[in-house]
């Protein structure tokens, strides 16, 4: 998140405000410390326009191993 603030040329302070986040959680969001809640992430994601770049990523069906496992079907446990 930080290289696409940046890249925006948007200041930390300015991003936190715009997606109604403090400061401490958007660092935490851009340094992959603690644990952010879900609204916060797609919050800071929304502000900075990459909400679907951000799914993609998140979706198991955009990777090779994630496509084997959707063949293979559900391990059973």
């Amino acid at each position: 998140m930080r290289s696409w603030r940046k890249l925006q040329g948007m200041s930390a302070s300015e991003l936190a405000r715009r997606a109604h986040i403090t400061r401490e959680t958007l660092r935490g969001i851009e340094d992959g410390t603690g644990s952010p809640r879900i609204d916060s992430l797609f919050a800071v994601a929304s502000v900075l326009g990459v909400v679907d770049t951000l799914v993609t990523a998140l979706d198991p069906l955009t990777t090779d191993a994630g496509r084997a496992l959707a063949i293979e079907g559900p391990r059973p446990r």
